[in-house]
């Protein structure tokens, strides 16, 4: 998802545009545009820099402020208390969200929020199986892009929870004095992380003749999404491809 500007630059060269926008972005972009238009002043809690919160404040010409943090929102300075909205990034953490909505509600507290949560089901999974995986292990290892604000939270909520937690693009990264001393390793990963990285992973650590590999499933994901029809027909082509994204 970018932002409007980009859209209009493109058409202005006059380039062909795939758009491969998450479903779940283009909500809350749908979310923004409708509140803005009933006139409502409205509030993103995202990070600043992070390329879908760059899209998603440029919905908008003007009256959207960004919070990150509790201390964001009660430093806000808005031009009305009434017709005010919110949206949210969808890779942020579940927990620190909640205390931002809640400290939106506490200080404005007609603030209308969506009628459903913005933040990725993906997300959310791995937030939950991350909290499952630290009561079993001794050390976790998230495999995700730096950049990647879901795997950031994850190797967070990891150290929250009293784990030493480590981000890692891949195998070749894992530094071996992580894992001297520790019995059981968990492993997670980003939304996005490609499965042949969490594979070379565990055959990294199965190097070891004692080592057991045990998958802890939390649940069970059975979201799909269309891919946009211009890969599809590109795709249809080579007569080798799926037409459906997790």
């Amino acid at each position: 998802g970018v932002a409007k500007s980009v859209w209009e630059e493109a058409r202005r060269r006059r380039l062909h545009v795939i758009d491969a926008t998450c479903p779940l972005v283009i909500k809350v972009h749908n979310e923004v545009n409708r509140d803005y238009t009933q006139g409502y002043e409205l509030i993103l809690i995202g990070h600043a820099g992070h390329p879908e919160v760059i899209g998603t404040l440029g919905q908008v010409p003007d009256k959207f402020h960004l919070v990150s943090s509790v201390s964001d929102v009660e430093k806000l300075q808005v031009e009305s208390t009434v017709n005010l909205s919110y949206v949210t990034q969808t890779t942020l953490s579940v927990d620190e969200c909640r205390d931002i909505v809640g400290a939106l509600h506490e200080r404005f507290p007609n603030i209308k929020g969506p009628h459903q949560e913005d933040i990725c089901y993906a997300t959310q999974n791995r937030q939950n199986a991350v909290k499952e995986l630290s009561r079993r292990v001794d050390v976790i290892l998230v495999i995700g892009s730096p950049n990647s604000s879901n795997s950031n939270r994850l190797r967070e909520l990891g150290e929250q929870c009293g784990i030493p937690s480590y981000l890692i693009d891949s195998a070749a990264d894992i530094d071996p004095a992580w894992l001297q001393g520790a019995k059981a390793v968990g492993i997670a990963a980003g939304a996005s992380a490609p499965e042949i990285l969490v594979t070379e992973v565990v055959a990294f650590l199965k190097m070891s003749e004692s080592s057991e590999v045990e998958e802890l499933t939390v649940i069970e994901e059975d979201v799909e999404f269309l891919l946009p029809k211009e890969l599809v027909q590109i795709e249809s082509s080579k007569n080798s491809v799926p037409t459906m994204a997790r």
